[in-house]
């Protein structure tokens, strides 16, 4: 691990609650502070992987999140470090929040929450108000957010969705009472507009030349109604970083031995849940990670030992993952291991809405109109390529589809007394989505296994 004090500049995008314009800030703030020719290290608080692919395209790195139910709290900091220095130091790190400040985990009071993660990495919090219907209450609201938890620090305030000059005026007005300086008013009509699904924007892959475009927008956005030179100001005020960078090789304890095996990610338009954790960790756990678009690659890369699919949106690409029959037949032939989360297990499934997928395993998906939603503590049911029997993991669910059936023979995990997932020889399937720095372990049994 990298260690001694490190004077990152740091701040925190937060709301009283989802739909105030965190993502809009945040990524036109991670945008405009680049083009001022600063590198700017992004991060998501909670699981999300949407607004992480926004966050990368406007800083030009990789997005990351920080989640202590996923991790773990005495992560979170390392974390942070480690992502602010890859691939080269960051000039300030802006980290967007989850939900409302003060909403954690459910039935654990702020345990994971924005609020949370601001206190572990002692960063200030720079709060967005929906300012819609509101005059000075804003303030009163403003004042609650802060005195409710008096060790997060909000440094200043973002007011979006400000209907007049006027209506901007009283804001700055009642603020002012309170002491909390406005650091920036982006009205109605000035707003940026990104297309939504299930509860978080289309991904980045999906619609890339539109994205590009929406980033650009609120990078002019941002610089025309928010005084950056503040926010960078408010971002110097956090302390110095203390704990050491987060370490992928010392997490999986080196790689496992001298052949690297090639271990193939899926990823492309259908498949763009994934941790930038996961690749690093296997490859220091002795692989060499390589990606495949099931799209557009008839074949695996020659090599390859082994398979991880994560997550993504496959229904909106059924039809074109099917009509790739050639690498469907490989992956349905593959003998090697195979990890697969959520859209993984549907399209290794037999078919999803009857659109034939890879057959690989003996079930059927289709597409129901319930979100599931929500975190998980799992327990391993059965020894695969990621973990033992009764190993014990966190994750979370994401997902409006179902499958026939349920869990396999040999489920993969077990939470909230149900079996879950599938393990058919050397596949793990299930509907967990899991972060590998919070279970290391999971690379360095799969690169053994390819091994």
């Amino acid at each position: 691990m990298v260690s001694g004090q490190w004077a990152l500049p740091r701040v925190v995008v937060a709301a009283p609650a989802s739909g105030h314009g965190k993502t809009t800030v945040a990524t036109g703030l991670l945008a405009a502070l680049r083009r001022r020719g600063l590198a700017v290290s992004p991060h998501k608080v909670g699981p999300d992987y949407i607004d992480p692919g926004y966050h990368a395209l406007a800083a030009g790195r990789a997005g990351r999140n920080l989640d202590p139910f996923l991790v773990g709290p005495d992560l979170i900091t390392p974390l942070l470090r480690h992502g602010a220095s890859v691939p080269t130091p960051a000039d300030v790190a802006v980290v967007e929040g989850v939900m409302g400040l003060h909403d954690g985990a459910v039935g654990r009071r702020d345990f994971a929450s924005t609020a949370h993660v601001a206190r572990l990495i002692e960063a200030p919090v720079l709060l967005v108000l929906d300012t819609t219907a509101q005059g000075r209450s804003a303030a009163a609201l403003t004042l609650g957010m802060a005195a409710f938890d008096p060790a997060v620090r909000i440094g200043g305030v973002i007011l979006n969705r400000v209907g007049s000059p006027r209506h901007e005026t009283l804001l700055r007005d009642a603020l002012a009472e309170v002491g909390v300086p406005v650091l920036g008013a982006v009205t109605r009509a000035a707003e940026v507009a990104a297309p939504a699904r299930h509860l978080g924007l289309v991904p980045v892959a999906e619609r890339a030349p539109e994205s590009l475009a929406i980033v650009t927008a609120l990078a002019e956005l941002v610089e025309a109604t928010v005084d950056v030179d503040a926010v960078l100001a408010l971002a110097r005020t956090a302390p110095p970083l203390t704990a050491p960078a987060w370490d992928p090789v010392a997490a999986v304890g080196g790689p496992a031995g001298v052949e690297r095996p090639r271990v193939a990610l899926a990823g492309g338009p259908a498949f763009t849940f994934s941790y930038a954790e996961t690749a690093e960790l296997l490859a220091a756990a002795g692989a060499d990670v390589v990606t495949v678009d099931p799209l557009r690659d008839p074949a695996l890369p020659t090599g390859t030992r082994a398979v991880v699919i994560g997550g993504g949106f496959p229904e909106a690409y059924a039809q074109a993952l099917a009509d790739n029959t050639a690498l469907r037949a490989e992956l349905a032939d593959f003998d090697g291991p195979i990890v697969a989360e959520c859209a993984g297990l549907l399209y290794l499934g037999r078919s999803l809405d009857g659109v034939p997928m890879c057959g690989r395993l003996d079930l059927t998906a289709r597409m129901t109109d319930r979100l599931t939603l929500g975190y998980r503590e799992a327990v391993a049911s059965t020894d695969s390529p990621v973990a033992r029997a009764g190993e014990q993991v966190r994750g979370h669910e994401f997902h409006r589809t179902t499958t026939d059936p349920g869990h396999g023979d040999a489920p993969a995990w077990r939470w909230n007394d149900a079996e879950h997932g599938f393990v058919a020889g050397r596949v793990h399937a299930s509907y967990l989505h899991t972060h590998w720095a919070g279970h290391p372990g999971a690379a360095r049994r799969l690169v053994e296994a390819a091994r």
